[in-house]
């Protein structure tokens, strides 16, 4: 099965499995649409299904391209950089090129400067922020759907290591953000209140960290 959009075929992989109750529809790295669904669901439901939701699989589509394009680049406090492969040097970033090794550990270098960085902008916004409120621990770790987390029991605040290829401005903002849920512990208007006391031009900042990328905040 193949599927035409915008004059382009994407090709239709169908597995069919008995223990699959409803049908999914997931778009690959090299595009190809996948199916998963139940034995019994018919070729014909299945065409049906995906031409219902043909606007949802262009936006899978989009969004899947967007982050092939990413990989190809190097992402650093708000900077984009070319990737340049090479053997004589471990590591070095340049004016808008990253030259590195292909044995080099990026995601481990990253996750140094972020260990550095984001500490010192957490205590900043912490000693600046508007109200009294516990002191928080740090956490950093990858996440797919979140730019930072708050345990409003434990204090801990958890960043995504993501954030380090973001503008700093973005950083602060989901510290603000993450500072606020110890004052609010939901999205309400109080909530927002305290954020805006705390970055006034958070909208700003909230809409340009979710600019690239599926996660939210």
């Amino acid at each position: 099965m193949k599927l035409e959009i915008d004059g382009t075929t994407y090709p239709v992989i169908i597995e069919k499995k008995r223990t699959t109750k409803n049908l999914y529809i997931r778009v690959k790295e090299d595009l190809s649409i996948h199916v998963t669904c139940h034995t019994f669901t018919s070729d014909k439901q299945i065409e049906e299904i995906i031409q219902k939701n043909a606007q949802n699989i262009i936006k899978m589509i989009e969004r899947m391209k967007r982050k092939k394009a990413r990989e190809d680049k190097f992402y650093f406090l708000g900077k984009k950089y070319d990737l340049i492969y090479t053997e004589f040097c471990d590591f070095s970033l340049g004016e808008d090129k990253v030259f590195l090794s292909h044995d080099f550990d990026l995601e481990k270098w990253k996750k140094k400067q972020a260990l550095s960085l984001f500490q010192e902008h957490l205590e900043t916004c912490y000693q600046n922020f508007s109200r009294k409120i516990p002191h928080p621990t740090l956490r950093i770790r990858k996440m797919k759907s979140r730019w930072g987390v708050c345990n409003t029991k434990t204090h801990v605040i958890t960043l995504n290591l993501e954030l380090i290829t973001k503008d700093i401005h973005c950083l602060d903002y989901v510290i603000m953000h993450e500072l606020s849920h110890l004052v609010e512990a939901n999205h309400s208007k109080r909530f927002w209140e305290v954020v805006g006391e705390n970055c006034q031009d958070y909208k700003k900042y909230r809409k340009l960290t979710n600019e690239i990328g599926d996660e939210e905040v």
